[in-house]
């Protein structure tokens, strides 16, 4: 680990990856407190599945993957949640299919690109190490938008998560703000494929906020603290991996479920000892 810190110094593509990896933590701190708390993982995993039709439509077309992806997310995050709202009898199958066409899309759009090989490998499991400075740009484009909007809306996001009908008494209009929420979702999907790939995004959407969960006793201090979770996993499981050469994103993702596992284990450890006390 020590090597990796000596390289940062010395190596761009290093610095672009912390940097990366910092941006990513704002939107998946933030957007992941919701996504745990309004226990919407299985949207948001549609939501990730989908957008790699829009990257393979755009490299189809020779645009840029991202913008297809952010496209994508956007149009997926949206339908999803109107039929998480309208359809629940049948929402399982409908977002199932959502998943798997959208990816059978994407694959066969960019096999089919000519003149170009894909590793596609890297869209599914992700490569933090080729993140360039315009990802860099549109990451922090995405994390303002995320922010900004996060700040304007938080107190109607709270009411969409926790008392719906009462959120409707106060004239909220509810279906909005949630197909707003599931769209944020989205764009924090889009920024974490290049930290972790379409296939590992919802652990790390779901784990740091869900280890956050266990010590904060608000949404705005999980929102803080699943932030700098993300951050100590992002950043940890890229320096663990740089030596012995291992995939950056599976390992940032078994980073992150150890943290999990340790916050659970301690947290059921303070109350055991607190019920002994308390027993006494």
């Amino acid at each position: 680990m020590i090597d990796f810190f000596f390289a940062l110094l010395d190596y761009k593509f290093l610095q672009n990856a912390v940097i990366a990896c910092l941006l990513a933590s704002v939107g998946c701190g933030i957007m992941g407190s919701y996504v745990v708390v309004k226990r919407i993982g299985f949207l948001a995993g549609g939501i990730a599945h989908t957008v790699l039709a829009g990257m393979g439509i755009a490299y189809f077309l020779d645009a840029s993957p991202v913008l297809g992806a952010v496209i994508t997310a956007l149009i997926a995050g949206a339908c999803i949640g109107w039929i998480n709202l309208h359809w629940k009898q049948n929402e399982d199958i409908l977002i199932a299919a959502f998943w798997s066409v959208g990816m059978a899309v994407g694959i066969l759009f960019i096999t089919r690109t000519p003149g170009y090989s894909v590793d596609l490998m890297s869209y599914l499991f992700g490569n933090i190490l080729l993140v360039s400075s315009g990802d860099i740009v549109l990451m922090t484009v995405l994390d303002f938008v995320i922010v900004v909007t996060v700040i304007l809306f938080y107190k109607q996001f709270l009411a969409a998560t926790f008392d719906e009908e009462f959120a409707r008494l106060r004239g909220i209009n509810i279906e909005g703000f949630y197909i707003l929420l599931m769209c944020l979702v989205a764009l924090t999907v889009v920024l974490l494929i290049q930290i972790v790939g379409l296939i590992l995004v919802i652990a790390l959407l779901t784990l740091p906020a869900a280890s956050a969960a266990q010590v904060a006793g608000s949404v705005s201090r999980m929102m803080v603290v699943s932030v700098l979770l993300s951050i100590f996993v992002t950043v940890g499981g890229l320096a663990i991996s740089y030596g012995p050469d291992l995939p950056a994103g599976a390992t940032i993702v078994i980073t992150a479920g150890i943290v999990y596992a340790f916050s659970v284990m301690g947290t059921r450890l303070i109350r055991y000892r607190q019920n002994l006390g308390n027993s006494d």
